[in-house]
């Protein structure tokens, strides 16, 4: 009984999470993590990140805000980064990333990548941070 209570409150701190865009190549060229909060900061971002032409997909800022993590720039291919949950504990967001690394001897793409990936949660006040784990499947 007691575990069946304490995987239900684990549960319910989980927040579910929709990809935006995830990927090798950002205009973001410096490592950066991010929260954002409305229509305004949103677009700014996105114009940074894909260009002054790209329109920003859309987000309900009423309901839901966006969590990113961009690496910055790599000088080859094989990296990557993937938020793999997030999750409110005590009044607190925390995002929950892996970011992953070409493997010794690996032959690897010699160009600039930037990897980076974005989501929208549901939209909550108070602190966001970030947690660097493990990335699974090595």
């Amino acid at each position: 009984m007691v575990a069946l209570v304490l995987a239900t409150v684990f549960l319910e701190a989980l927040m579910p999470m929709t990809t935006i865009a995830r990927g090798g190549v950002s205009n973001i060229m410096e490592p950066r993590q991010v929260v954002i909060r409305s229509a305004g900061d949103w677009d700014t971002l996105w114009r940074e990140h894909a260009g002054p032409d790209a329109e920003a997909p859309a987000v309900d800022f009423g309901r839901e805000m966006v969590v990113g993590v961009f690496l910055g720039s790599r000088n080859t291919g094989g990296y990557s980064v993937e938020i793999t949950g997030v999750d409110r504990t005590a009044g607190t967001i925390v995002v929950h990333y892996a970011e992953r690394t070409p493997e010794r001897g690996m032959m690897l793409a010699q160009v600039i990548t930037s990897p980076f990936e974005l989501v929208k949660v549901p939209r909550a006040d108070g602190e966001v941070k970030f947690e660097k784990v493990a990335p699974s499947g090595r």
